[in-house]
């Protein structure tokens, strides 16, 4: 994994800004994919070792760059923490509360699919046209969702 992620990206300063910048992380980890990352396989190995799960960020920062690892759920409650969710309101807020708790149980690549709007616990709160009406349209629910991901993966702050 490590030549496959340093050649792509020499330093971790390469790779946070290339992260930052996908409209999609899903494109970073197909790249990787079809470079020979094995996710699945580092995964397991590293959860084992852990005792929990890293999304595809950390276990590059970890592995490749020697970064202290945080969870899924770590991730998401910092942003809690930040309260982030104060500038939203109404349907958009428990649509963006949701897909945070979603990225915590099943990672990033999930909420970045337009259509998880349409399965549970989302259907619940109203049908897709309602969600995305409650952000002012499909653009705007779009710039949500990539404001939350940039608020995921914000650096920590040093101590």
């Amino acid at each position: 994994m490590c030549n496959c992620v340093n050649k792509q990206y020499t330093t971790l300063n390469d790779f946070l800004r290339r992260w930052a910048e996908a409209d999609k992380k899903q494109a970073i980890i197909q790249e990787l994919t079809q470079q020979g990352v094995f996710w699945q396989e580092l995964q397991q190995t590293v959860s084992q070792k852990l005792g929990y799960e890293l999304d595809p960020f950390d276990l590059i920062c970890h592995i490749v760059f020697d970064q202290p690892p945080l969870s899924r759920k770590e991730r998401a409650d910092n942003v809690k923490k930040r309260d982030y969710f104060s500038k939203y309101q109404g349907a958009a807020k428990q649509v963006l509360e949701a897909l945070l708790d979603k990225y915590a149980d099943v990672g990033i690549e999930e909420i970045e699919k337009t259509e998880v709007i349409t399965q549970a616990p989302f259907s619940n709160m109203g049908t897709a046209v309602e969600l995305l009406t409650a952000f002012g349209g499909k653009a705007n629910y779009v710039k949500a969702v990539k404001a939350l991901e940039d608020e995921l993966y914000m650096p920590r702050k040093s101590a």
